[in-house]
């Protein structure tokens, strides 16, 4: 086993300045997949416990665990802080969530007995939930938004870093 000297001196990982990875942090659209996959099998978060609780009033439009864990899987091809960071039109926006919808509706179709879909609302009730995530999701990365916000961070503190590191003749 070698050994390392307690002299040579530490390497520290590069970071990133800490209000970029501030916001790359609070990016984190998965997490409105774990909300939606519990509320789709009609629960709600006890907010003392933060447990996910059974509620007897959703029970009527709740699906399976299994048709819920499918459906928000296909969700997080988009749902991902990478999405969120691309650069995306508006066409390719509406035709990515417009697909997702389709797909989980055909799933909800082929499934219905494992997905515990009993009646017509359900569908649509879910079909309205995944396109309104799939398509805000992908809609941060419209024109760039969040992109633009995070490189904008970028330069500020590139340009704070570069005046407060200056040294000349006169400064100190």
């Amino acid at each position: 086993m070698e050994e390392y000297s307690e002299s040579a001196p530490a390497q520290e990982p590069y970071s990133l300045p800490s209000d970029k990875a501030d916001i790359l942090e609070k990016i984190r659209p998965e997490i409105i997949v774990e909300t939606l996959r519990n509320k789709l099998m009609g629960r709600r978060e006890n907010l003392q416990t933060g447990a996910w609780e059974d509620v007897d009033a959703l029970k009527d439009n709740a699906i399976s665990e299994l048709g819920a864990w499918e459906l928000t899987n296909l969700i997080l091809s988009v749902a991902n802080p990478n999405t969120s960071i691309s650069k995306l039109k508006d066409q390719e926006i509406r035709k990515r969530a417009y697909s997702i919808m389709c797909t989980a509706l055909r799933m909800c179709l082929a499934n219905w007995r494992k997905y515990n879909i009993t009646n017509r609302a359900q569908i649509t009730y879910v079909a309205d939930i995944i396109f309104s995530v799939a398509f805000i999701t992908m809609k941060q990365a419209d024109a760039e938004g969040i992109r633009k916000m995070i490189m904008g961070v970028r330069s500020e503190t590139y340009h704070h870093d570069d005046n407060n590191n200056k040294r000349g003749l006169f400064r100190r």
